[in-house]
């Protein structure tokens, strides 16, 4: 489990976590232009260095053909800014940035498909209220919950329900971005 620390005493209402440091995991964003093979190259890398990725979100940038992805890594802390400079090296890497220590704002989208029958829907439906999930299906025999914020709601949240009840989960990994004008 990751060490996290709030450092901000600002009600972010979503449940979503701002991230001081992280003993655990390394969380690394780069900017690459949109070319085939880059997520190989990339992936390379990590696996080089024995590097696990425990997620990894790409999606487009905010410019016409970059692409950002955001890297949750675990792996020795001795290396890795040996392998930041490494990745930046890549051709079509524009930057690599950790932001294992950074101000940050990170959250992350799960879909959470439960069996319920009788008295637990109603279960279920005072835990979603409880944190905030909505429910984007209803079934006659399950619901689809979306929750959204830090890993730690997630996973407590996910941890109240009976894994035999859980019909399928998906989360989305983890998404992250600098406070104030620092560079993500």
């Amino acid at each position: 489990m990751s060490n996290l620390t709030p450092t901000s005493a600002e009600g972010e209402g979503d449940g979503a976590l701002t991230i001081a440091a992280d003993k655990d995991l390394h969380t690394i964003s780069l900017l690459v232009c949109d070319a085939p093979g880059v997520l190989v190259r990339v992936a390379m890398v990590f696996s080089r260095r024995g590097y696990n990725i425990e997620s990894l979100v790409v999606s487009a940038g905010a410019r016409a053909g970059f692409s950002r992805m955001t890297v949750t890594c675990s792996g020795d802390p001795s290396i890795l800014q040996q392998m930041i400079k490494q990745l930046a090296k890549l051709v079509d890497v524009v930057h690599a940035i950790d932001h294992t220590t950074s101000d940050r704002y990170e959250t992350e989208i799960a879909l959470i498909k439960i069996r319920c029958q009788g008295d637990f829907r109603r279960e279920i439906l005072e835990i979603a209220e409880h944190f905030n999930a909505k429910v984007v299906d209803y079934a006659a025999e399950s619901v689809i919950l979306r929750v959204y914020g830090g890993s730690e709601k997630l996973d407590a949240m996910i941890a109240l329900f009976p894994e035999e009840q859980i019909v399928e989960l998906i989360r989305s990994g983890k998404i992250v971005m600098t406070r104030a004008l620092e560079i993500t």
